[in-house]
């Protein structure tokens, strides 16, 4: 299965280090980050978890669950939080799944149908293609996709930043520009008529091209 911006994210059970989950029903009526990770105990997931741990808060603020991946055991994943809050200042604060079974790295494409069914014995390098970030709506479909090598630790800064983006496109049918940041202008997409732009922005907006409107961002 290929997964692609708009596809359904794939649902399934698992093990967490907070219980099983029923992947749909955990979200619920929130937005998600999922970000997995090719084993435990590798040195630039260590820094990644501490961080997201730290970052989490601003998550919360925006309705939006964290959940990471790792495909060996969650008792493992337990003993990993122990070298994470000792390196990093803070331990996961987040459920971590178990994917032993290699089931949810499969669903979501980021390894082959044909790796086999057990993460025993596998090597990070095995694995180094389970380094995805997918942003998932309050309807089960994939927002955004970021995927990562092995040797770069992934900007969490710029998630937050990319789900205000989409959130935002989500309230307001507005598109940001390059290196957008939150209450800076924005963009009217070229599919919303003048008519339209005219009504959703009373205070005006610049015209610098028939497609490229801009105007302020709008008030929640």
């Amino acid at each position: 299965m290929t997964l692609r911006i708009g596809s359904t994210a794939p649902d399934f059970t698992a093990q967490t280090t907070e219980g099983q989950i029923r992947f749909h029903d955990w979200i619920g009526d929130n937005w998600c980050i999922l970000f997995s990770h090719p084993k435990d105990f590798t040195p630039v997931c260590t820094t990644e978890l501490g961080y997201m741990a730290k970052l989490k808060p601003e998550f919360d603020k925006r309705n939006t669950k964290v959940i990471g991946l790792s495909v060996d055991p969650v008792d493992n994943h337990s003993k990993w939080s122990a070298d994470i809050e000792e390196t990093q200042g803070t331990a996961p604060n987040y459920p971590m799944i178990g994917d032993t079974d290699l089931a949810v790295s499969k669903a979501y494409d980021m390894l082959p149908e044909d790796e086999g069914a057990s993460a025993e014995g596998r090597t990070p390098a095995d694995n180094a293609t389970v380094r995805t970030v997918f942003i998932i709506g309050p309807d089960k479909k994939i927002k955004a996709m970021l995927i990562y090598p092995m040797t770069s630790g992934r900007n969490f800064d710029e998630v937050l930043r990319l789900l205000d983006s989409i959130q935002l496109n989500a309230k307001h049918t507005v598109a940001t520009p390059v290196n957008w940041k939150p209450g800076e202008d924005i963009i009217i997409p070229p599919t919303v008529s003048k008519e339209d732009a005219d009504k959703k922005f009373p205070g005006g907006y610049k015209t610098l091209k028939p497609y490229l409107r801009v105007a302020p961002q709008p008030k929640d």
